[in-house]
Order: C-alpha cells, then sequence, then structure tokens
C-alpha cells in the first residue's frame, strides 16, 4: 500500500507494568488484518542487553516471533548505550521500516530516550575523570543519598527523577555542572517547543490509581521470582567481567537481587533471603514506576488512556488506528 503522506510512527510509552507490550502487540495484529505491517521499535534501557530477560520482562520468543523487534539485545552487559545513541539509532530504524511499507512502533518505559527523541539534546560535556575521582572520593566518605541531596540544591529537576542510590546518574549530573556551570536538566529543553523535531503520536498508558499499579507490580515482581531471576542474576554476577558499576547491572530488580547475594555470601548464609528480595525490588520498581510518571507528565502532546480500565487496550487500538487511517490514501 502507498501512503500520500509518511505512514505515522506510533509511540506508547507509560511507567513499568502498565500494559505497554500487550497494547504494542494489540495494535500490530489490528493494522496486520487491514493490510499493514507493524515493527516494535523497543524504547527500554534495558532490554538492549543481552543476557537479562527475566528482570527486564523481555518480549517472549512468540512475541518477537509475531512482529519484528529492533533494539532488543544488541549489547553485552558490559557495555553502554546513550541517548543519543538510541535518537541515532531510532531516526534510522523508522526511515527503514516506512521504507518497507510498514508502521514504527516505539514502545517503552524509558522517558529520557522519548524526551531525546521529541525534543533533542544540546551537546554535552565529555566525561571528565578528574571530576569524577572526586566525586568518587566525597561519595565514599558521605555516601550516595548525600551527593543526592547535593544534586537536589543544583538541580532539583534531575534529582527528583533520580533514586538516591543511583549512583552513576548521580555523577554524571555532578559531573555535568561542575564542568559547565549548568543543570543537566538544561541540556533535555528542546531547541524550538513549538517545533517538535521528530514526527510521532505518543499515547500514555497511566494509571488513575498508584494502588492499581503498585499491586501489578507486586505480582510481575513475584512472576519474575518464580521464572528464576535470582538465577539469571547469579550466572550474570558470576561473569568476572560485571560489577554493579555498570549501567546493566544498575538496572531495577537486578541491583537488589546481586545486592542481597553479596550479603549472603559475606555472611557465609546457607540461604538467600527472598523475603529481603522481593521487598527491595518492588520498592526500587514503584520508585521507577513514579518516576516514569514524572517524565510523562512534563510530555504535553502526550494522549493519555486510563491502563486500568478494562478496555483500555481497545481504546488504545481504536485512537492509534484513528491516527494511521488519517495518513492512508482516500
Amino acid at each position: 500500500m502507498t501512503a500520500s503522506l509518511p505512514l505515522p510512527c506510533i509511540a506508547i510509552a507509560g511507567p513499568t507494568a502498565s500494559g505497554k507490550t500487550a497494547a504494542a502487540l494489540a495494535l500490530a495484529a489490528v493494522l496486520q488484518q487491514r493490510g499493514l505491517a507493524a515493527e516494535i521499535i523497543s524504547v527500554d534501557s534495558a532490554l538492549v542487553y543481552r543476557g537479562m530477560d527475566i528482570g527486564t520482562a523481555k518480549p517472549t520468543p512468540a512475541e518477537l516471533a509475531a512482529v519484528p523487534h529492533h533494539l532488543i539485545d544488541i549489547l553485552e552487559p558490559t557495555q553502554s548505550y546513550s541517548a543519543a545513541e538510541f535518537v541515532r539509532d531510532t531516526e534510522r530504524l523508522v526511515a527503514e521500516i516506512r521504507a518497507r511499507g510498514a508502521v514504527p512502533l516505539l514502545v517503552g518505559g524509558t522517558m529520557l530516550y522519548f524526551k531525546a527523541l521529541f525534543e533533542g539534546l544540546d551537546e554535552m560535556p565529555p566525561a571528565a575523570p578528574e571530576v569524577r575521582a572526586q566525586l568518587d572520593a566525597q561519595a565514599a566518605d558521605i555516601g550516595w543519598p548525600a551527593m543526592h541531596a547535593e544534586l537536589a540544591k543544583v538541580d532539583p529537576e534531575a534529582a527528583a527523577r533520580l533514586a538516591p542510590g543511583d549512583s552513576q546518574r548521580i555523577q554524571r549530573a555532578l559531573e555535568v555542572w561542575r564542568v559547565s556551570g549548568r543543570p543537566l536538566s538544561s541540556f533535555h529543553t528542546a531547541k524550538d517547543p513549538s517545533a517538535p523535531r521528530f514526527d510521532a503520536t505518543l499515547f500514555s498508558l497511566e494509571p488513575t490509581d498508584r494502588a492499581w499499579l503498585h499491586a501489578r507490580i507486586a505480582q510481575r515482581f513475584e512472576q519474575m521470582l518464580e521464572q528464576g531471576l535470582v538465577e539469571e542474576v547469579r550466572a550474570l554476577r558470576a561473569r568476572p567481567e560485571l560489577h554493579l558499576d555498570l549501567p546493566s547491572m544498575r538496572c531495577v530488580g537486578y541491583r537488589q537481587v546481586w545486592e542481597e547475594l553479596d550479603w549472603q555470601e559475606r555472611g557465609s548464609k546457607p540461604a538467600l533471603n527472598l523475603h529481603l528480595v522481593r521487598e527491595k525490588g518492588i520498592a526500587a520498581t514503584r520508585q521507577l514506576a513514579k518516576r516514569q510518571i514524572t517524565w510523562l507528565r512534563g510530555m504535553r502532546e502526550r494522549q493519555t488512556i486510563d491502563c486500568q480500565a478494562p478496555d483500555a487496550i481497545a481504546q488504545l487500538v481504536m485512537a492509534a488506528w484513528g491516527v494511521v487511517q488519517a495518513r492512508l490514501p482516500r
């Protein structure tokens, strides 16, 4: 099918456990029924890593086979992936998908990636090893929660989006401040807010009741434990090249399990404290969801759908199909 306009790009965002994957697969199925192919581009900073399947809620082999997926399993956990790299890869992929006559679906919960794509990022200062060493020494003295408090004084917007224990991102935000004199959040602003830099329609799955989302988060984390999350982290932890300072190992769930395995080993305990693993993992995931919702509320052009509504997926599919249909030749 040839369209008079480029096929639209549909973006589906939302906090963790809000149903993004199910919505994307349902939309892809409806598009297929109407003679249009769809391909999914993952907007998730954890799904890029190979060997991290359970804790990232990676799509199943059947789901991956049902619709072509991109930006999943593209890196080893030793590597890093920036927002700038995501934008570069996504712009290329969207052009390729459209050239194949398919509809690109951007699906995920890494809000910095969405913001970078829609609004652009200024070129940030390069890494400054001396400043990082100073920050590491300071953190060793006062701890990362205190460093987070320092960040809140100079860049409250960035601090609000980071957990007090997120040492890597706190370090980078403070590094940018000390090198440039500008808060990190100032680099995440649009060049021209009246003219979005990327052509996409953003749908956001958001709960009206946080308790509903919290229950979903707890249920999903319990399922991850049943599926073997602890064993998955054990295997990663056994790899000598991996450590907790890597971006991959700071993913929610993985860090909490790794730390408890450390405690078990140091204390020579025969069994892992699964109660603490569960408690810390669920708490960290709730904090992630809160930050994701904060990011989403700053995206004014989004179309919000109540993810806890019984017909949430149907609402999204209908609205997205309307956007696609408007671009088809009459």
